[in-house]
């Protein structure tokens, strides 16, 4: 959550080179500006004065630059290379290697105008990305593209380029800072959840173990007056449909542990968690887990089922690329005989606004077959609502010593299907050949799911920035 509310704040370098006219920087330099500006994005130049046209290109002014971008260090989350003309090369490059930053970089490149090709009009930008590209790739600095290779900084496909960026950027830093909560430990039955805390520390990743009955025990210690229990009680009615037979004393109950798992959240300043759901919490605290998470969810702090600490950390990826609520479910169900079709479901804890329909709260079903139902309230069941959705999931691999994922979009149905819990009918192209690459290297049956499309960005970040690897699924 901390990092989705915070201003994405780039580093900008205006390229230049003397032998063109020094005002076509001064003129893109306004734009840019002007551009990050209206799209609330933040960034940090040096001053206009401070350099010739407000540009870098010698020696003195790649150390200005460095200087600057180093005192802000901890503010820049990417760097943004504008050419108005050919450039520097060696300027870009050096102040990128010196400033070491470890952050993005986008390279942009103005377009000519075919009525402006005199030599005091003439930007040869088109030739000069070309070179600054191949020096960043010398000093072996990763770099993003725009969608165009050259393209107006005023155009919408750029400012499109920048809010895609401003995502990967926060993509990149939010993984490679994670703090994951595991409350609790794993079932013992689920040892496909097993993960490495070694390989995810290796790129930035801290899991945050935290005793299950240490969290019981403070839910139990819990007033039945604190105003924080009356808050929650307030927000779990309002959160979705109850049935009659509830009791009060199991919203209490599920009140208390919401507010405990908030409160770990924050003095642990956890980015997700996961958590074990069955069936030591039912049988020793007397409700279930689903609704504190789906609500935590809610608020941007992602949580997985089963303690399954790599499918939080799928779930907080997408939440970083897409900006909207992910869920954790199973690949599930067939759906009949339709093979680019299947059903995922959970018991569930989705999000409200993932769930796109109105939710009720109810009663395990298929753990409240093995456990009285009474110390099963909390679960979040509904029809997943139609729309495109974007699906990841990550896994790290201790015999390949590597962490690995797979990625695709797909969409969410309207098709009925008969289950009870949270039911998501799902169409992917090629299904079988993704279920084969999933069963083939050793996945999880658990996935990650969001809203929308994000797809470009999650493969950029991870691919270009992070080094996982990947199988993109078109």
């Amino acid at each position: 959550m901390r990092i989705i509310q915070k201003k994405i704040t780039f580093g900008l370098i205006i390229g230049t080179r003397n032998i063109f006219n020094a005002k076509l920087a001064s003129a893109e330099r306004k734009k840019i500006t002007a551009l990050l500006d209206r799209l609330g994005l933040g960034y940090v130049i040096p001053d206009a004065n401070a350099t010739a046209a407000g540009a870098i290109e010698t020696r003195a002014d790649i150390k200005i630059c460095v200087e600057l971008f180093k005192k802000n260090r901890d503010h820049i989350d990417g760097v943004i290379v504008i050419l108005p003309n050919f450039g520097d090369e060696q300027g870009v490059a050096a102040t990128l290697d010196m400033a070491r930053l470890g952050v993005p970089v986008l390279v942009q490149a103005c377009n000519d105008e075919m009525d402006k090709l005199d030599v005091k009009s003439r930007r040869d930008a088109f030739c000069g990305k070309i070179s600054v590209c191949n020096n960043l790739y010398q000093y072996g600095i990763p770099f993003s593209d725009t969608t165009e290779h050259t393209c107006d900084i005023d155009s919408k496909v750029f400012a499109q380029d920048v809010e895609n960026f401003a995502a990967l950027c926060r993509t990149v830093k939010g993984l490679k800072n994670a703090r994951i909560g595991a409350f609790g430990t794993r079932p013992a039955k689920f040892q496909t959840v097993r993960f490495s805390e070694k390989l995810l520390q290796a790129s930035g990743i801290t899991v945050v173990p935290l005793d299950l009955s240490e969290i019981i025990a403070r839910a139990q210690s819990v007033q039945d007056h604190e105003e924080a229990v009356k808050d929650k009680l307030a927000q779990i009615r309002a959160y979705g449909r109850i049935p009659k037979d509830i009791s009060a004393a199991s919203m209490l109950r599920q009140a208390k542990l919401s507010v405990v798992f908030d409160k770990l959240m924050d003095e642990y300043e956890l980015d997700a968690s996961a958590v074990q759901c069955w069936d030591s919490i039912e049988n020793n605290y007397g409700c279930a887990t689903c609704l504190p998470m789906s609500m935590m969810g809610e608020r941007y702090l992602p949580s997985a089922c089963e303690t399954d600490v790599t499918g939080a950390i799928s779930m907080y990826a997408l939440l970083l690329a897409g900006g909207t609520v992910p869920a954790l479910l199973d690949w599930n169900n067939n759906f009949g005989k339709h093979t680019n079709k299947c059903v995922c479901t959970h018991c569930s804890n989705y999000p409200k606004s993932f769930m796109g329909n109105e939710v009720e709260i109810s009663k395990l079903d298929v753990l409240g077959t093995v456990i009285d139902r009474d110390k099963c309230f909390g679960v979040i069941k509904g029809k997943v609502a139609a729309g495109p959705m974007t699906f990841f999931r990550v896994s790290t691999d201790d015999t390949q010593g590597a962490i690995k994922s797979y990625l695709g979009q797909g969409e969410f149905t309207d098709d009925a299907f008969g289950m009870d819990g949270g039911i998501a009918v799902c169409q992917v192209n090629d299904l079988r050949q993704l279920l084969g690459h999933v069963c083939r290297n050793g996945f999880e049956h658990h996935v990650a799911m969001t809203r929308g499309q994000c797809a470009e960005v999650l493969n950029e970040a991870i691919t270009k920035y992070l080094g996982w690897k990947l199988y993109y699924h078109k």
